[in-house]
């Protein structure tokens, strides 16, 4: 049988592009006609989405990356694209996902020590996997190629490479300042059996002339003898984030949305509270898109002097619970003249109160209330929701007029029940009342009816009226894939 041929697009550091590069590389072949199929040996993000299990009937989670890059690629969504998945819990403990599934908490030293052997396993299994099944896999590193410290056990990149007999695409950053020394850098620091995997390099975010980079284009080929095979333009082509280092810290405000051309008089602003342990974030990036719409992150304790709210998942509930009624962030909710929506653990927050709850932060198990404004109790337990849904939504609250079938995935702990009068407008699942709803459907705003009713119903609440004539930017896959398009890819072989 023949074996898929790999690529690992990997970097010189952290946010380099890797995550656009892969997932452009996947929609461009699969639009050529090739077999594709995204890989990720180990992510560390608390962005999450439900896959379907390779190794059973069920479901289980791959990091957010892997799953775009799927559907870049036209091909459902696995735990083989992302076999390994640490999820941080804060205090230097995550969570360690492998094959979908949760099967530890693991300190960062533990892991190497206790878990390190498996993981690598259970990645070459699952490459092996895909690699029987697909022409193409396009895999994914992590962090820096060229970690002289992690070396010996460096899973997404050097152990990627070797296992799965990857050619190497090396990315470097250019607004960063010093591309050509990175690239340089980690083409002496990687070992000698990779460095020769080491097909050819792209440099991202490139603003200017490019005749201005050309000499140091052709001294950094006739140094290294690596080919540049492309220059990719400064250009976001509106992929979700794969950790939180594209939304603000806790104490700072940032505001996604705000270069899309629509006069400051014409918008509205969706406040999102940043919860100490926010996942999940990418739920509210499709809002984003939407011109006209504002997403300001803000820190936990500032007025939601916004046109709407929105509370993402958190990776603790009950911790956060407490850390918002001590900001004042309750108050505030219920006080609030306008749209408010909960997504999963944003949901729980909403309701009446937390059961059988552990507050990490005193060890204790507790009923800890919530914010009120939706009559549901939350319990919890040791089991843990992992599915990919498909529901009939009935539009109602901030969601009115949104009828239809909506499809997202579900990824928490504890389960809702009400304990009043409130509509149902997911199949039986979620709640509604007035203008505050909530669910546990992440990725609900992907759906373009419920967006599309969500944003017209902030408008409404503003009093404002919403841009003619405003459209939405086109898929973020394909603007990867025209991002990448002039790439020569020939030295890796495709």
């Amino acid at each position: 049988m023949t074996r898929a041929r790999t690529v690992l697009v990997a970097g010189t550091a952290s946010h380099v592009g890797k995550s656009t590069v892969a997932a452009g590389l996947c929609r461009l072949l699969a639009d050529r006609g090739v077999d594709i199929a995204p890989f990720k040996a180990q992510n560390m993000s608390n962005n999450a989405r439900a896959a379907a299990s390779a190794t059973d009937d069920g479901f289980g989670e791959v990091g957010v990356s892997q799953y775009v890059q799927a559907r870049a690629a036209r091909t459902p969504a696995t735990t083989d694209h992302n076999p390994v998945l640490l999820k941080p819990r804060g205090d230097g403990e995550s969570q360690l996902v492998l094959d979908g599934e949760a099967v530890a908490h693991v300190a960062a030293g533990n892991y190497y020590e206790t878990h390190w052997e498996r993981a690598r396993a259970t990645a070459a299994a699952a490459h092996d996997r895909l690699a029987r099944d697909h022409d193409v896999v396009v895999a994914e590193g992590a962090g820096s190629v060229a970690e002289i410290n992690l070396q010996h056990r460096d899973l997404a990149n050097l152990e990627t490479a070797r296992f799965a007999d990857a050619d190497v695409l090396l990315v470097g950053d250019i607004e960063r300042g010093g591309v050509f020394a990175s690239l340089v850098g980690a083409l002496e620091l990687v070992p000698d059996d990779v460095r020769e995997r080491v097909a050819g390099a792209v440099i991202t975010k490139f603003r200017g002339d490019r005749s201005l980079l050309e000499p140091g284009l052709e001294e950094f080929e006739a140094r290294t003898g690596v080919p540049v095979v492309g220059v990719l333009p400064h250009d976001d082509p509106g992929l979700p984030e794969e950790d939180s280092l594209g939304i603000p810290d806790r104490g700072e405000t940032g505001v996604l949305g705000a270069d899309d051309g629509v006069d400051d008089a014409r918008t509205v602003t969706v406040a999102v509270p940043r919860l100490p342990r926010a996942s999940n974030v990418t739920d509210v990036e499709p809002l984003a898109r939407v011109p006209g719409v504002r997403v300001r992150f803000q820190p936990l304790d500032a007025p939601p002097s916004a046109d709407a709210v929105l509370l993402t998942g958190t990776k603790n509930t009950a911790d956060d619970a407490v850390a918002a009624r001590e900001a004042g962030l309750f108050e505030e909710l219920q006080a609030f003249d306008g749209p408010v929506v909960g997504l999963c653990g944003g949901y729980q927050l909403l309701g009446e109160r937390l059961v059988g709850a552990a507050v990490e932060s005193t060890g204790d198990v507790d009923r800890i209330p919530g914010a009120g404004l939706l009559p549901v109790e939350t319990r919890f337990s040791a089991d843990k929701t992992v599915a990919a849904v498909e529901r009939d939504l009935r539009g109602c609250g901030p969601l009115a007029g949104a009828d239809g079938p909506v499809v997202g995935y579900e990824i928490h702990m504890g389960d809702s029940r009400l304990l009043g009068d409130a509509d149902r407008p997911f199949d039986g699942e979620g709640a509604a009342r007035g203008d505050v709803l909530g669910t546990y459907l992440h990725g609900l705003f992907e759906n373009r009816h419920a967006r599309a009713a969500f944003v017209e119903r902030v408008y409404e609440s503003a009093g404002q009226q919403r841009p003619a004539a405003a459209h939405e930017r086109p898929s973020p896959h394909d603007a990867a894939a025209a991002l990448v398009a002039d790439l020569d890819l020939e030295p890796l072989g495709l």
